[in-house]
């Protein structure tokens, strides 16, 4: 993912005295789409959840003006339009809230109508770590932050960092499939899970040529035999067999599952800025299923 900015030198406002006008700022998405803005946005829309966070965590919520459905952190986002799917949002919906900028999923089929509508889109998804701190920069430089990204950036790589120091000895090594989503989508070694669970000293069943999120036949899972099942209770349920034929692994056997429910499910498989915070839940269960 190609991300650059440029912030052109501040020119003096003849109609208002000698006051600096804002600068412009260039940025580059996901697409490799360049997108030009006047001035850093006041009029914020996030359609994606990860993007809303990001641009929290950099200490611009109060620029975000309407989210989209599935957009649950932080609490202070709770009272905003919400304006439909991240992948078909209810466009007449974010018209009216007059956006400076729209930021959304790359996979998006809204993107063309927003922008044959005159608004600036600037899609972005990570799918990594180094992804998610690249996003992080980009918005902090849309956003006009003195600060940029990194100190946001050195607090999540302290906190997987004590994440790591948090996992029980015995679990270190041990063989895990993560499932992302029913399906089964896996999180395979090269996605943001992957390498959070990598952080953590775990060894992933999904090889990174599977790919970020590979759908599996349940048999492969079987065949694979982990020591460890993690994933959304939505996924993996409350307690029954996920998938025929998987009483039969280990993990089910010895009860080694970790199963995300509510407000941690969503932090689990969320690119944002709290994983870390995601992390640190991934060891508070290892911790109770290694005792």
């Amino acid at each position: 993912m190609l991300l650059s900015a440029s912030l052109p030198g501040m020119e003096a406002n003849a109609q208002v005295s000698s006051a600096p006008a804002a600068a412009a700022i260039t940025l580059t998405d996901a697409r490799g789409r360049a997108v030009q803005l006047a001035a850093p946005p006041q009029r914020i829309v996030s359609l994606l959840p990860s993007l809303a966070e990001s641009v929290c965590a950099l200490g611009a919520c109060t620029r975000i003006v309407g989210v989209d459905r599935y957009t649950t952190w932080p609490p202070a986002l709770a009272h905003l339009p919400r304006l439909g799917g991240n992948l078909e949002p209810n466009i007449e919906a974010v018209l009216a809230l007059r956006p400076d900028v729209v930021l959304i999923s790359v996979a998006s089929r809204a993107i063309g109508r927003l922008e044959a509508l005159g608004l600036k889109v600037i899609a972005l998804e990570p799918r990594t770590h180094a992804e998610v701190h690249g996003v992080l920069r980009t918005l902090a430089t849309m956003l006009a932050l003195p600060q940029g990204a990194e100190p946001v950036w050195a607090r999540m790589e302290q906190g997987l960092a004590e994440a790591a120091r948090a996992m029980p000895a015995q679990a270190r090594g041990q063989r895990v499939y993560f499932e992302a989503s029913r399906g089964p989508f896996a999180a395979g070694e090269n996605s943001f899970i992957g390498e959070t669970l990598a952080r953590l000293g775990l060894v992933n069943i999904v090889p990174a040529a599977l790919g970020p999120f590979p759908r599996l036949n349940p048999e492969y899972v079987v065949r694979a035999d982990p020591d460890l099942l993690m994933g959304g209770v939505r996924s993996l349920g409350e307690s029954r067999e996920p998938y025929p034929g998987w009483s039969a692994l280990r993990a089910m056997q010895s009860g080694r599952i970790c199963r995300f429910a509510g407000a941690e499910a969503d932090l689990v498989i969320r690119p944002g800025p709290r994983i870390a915070e995601a992390a640190m839940a991934m060891a508070r269960c290892v911790q109770k299923v290694y005792p």
